[in-house]
């Protein structure tokens, strides 16, 4: 098994690969940006994460705040962000295997840029998108 974060991360990954907008674009990384020919594409990544006990007794529970973004790419501006994003949120709130390692999960904010450098403009867009769940302190490979 994989820790909980990774399983989020790839159950987003899941909901998000086959969207009629970006297809089968969809990557588990930030590292590269997305050349031309890969748009519109999005790239799923953790922020962050926060953790804080919710019980004192050994082993405690956990509860956790990850952070993850959504960055969308595309040559068609806000109209293509903004459907992007409608098409993204859709498919992580009705998400079963995602809901299901969750305890909730909401978008908390959009950022958009613009940049003309390459051959033709390209948007990016970054959703923000928070998921908390718990685990125990000794099993992290489970959602309790």
């Amino acid at each position: 098994m994989s820790h909980v974060r990774k399983q989020i991360r790839d159950a987003i990954v899941t909901a998000v690969t086959g969207l009629s907008t970006t297809g089968s674009r969809v990557y588990k990384t930030r590292l590269y940006p997305l050349e031309q020919g890969k748009l519109p594409g999005i790239c799923v990544y953790t922020k962050a994460e926060e953790s804080t006990p919710i019980t004192i007794t050994k082993p405690r529970t956990i509860e956790r705040t990850l952070e993850v973004m959504l960055e969308s790419y595309t040559l068609a501006g806000d109209d293509g962000l903004d459907q992007i994003c409608l098409e993204v949120e859709e498919a992580i709130y009705s998400n079963a295997a995602l809901n299901a390692l969750v305890k909730d999960v909401y978008a908390t904010g959009f950022e958009a840029d613009f940049s003309g450098d390459g051959e033709k403009p390209v948007a990016t867009g970054r959703l923000t998108v928070v998921c908390q769940y718990i685990t125990a302190e000794n099993d992290v490979e489970t959602s309790a």
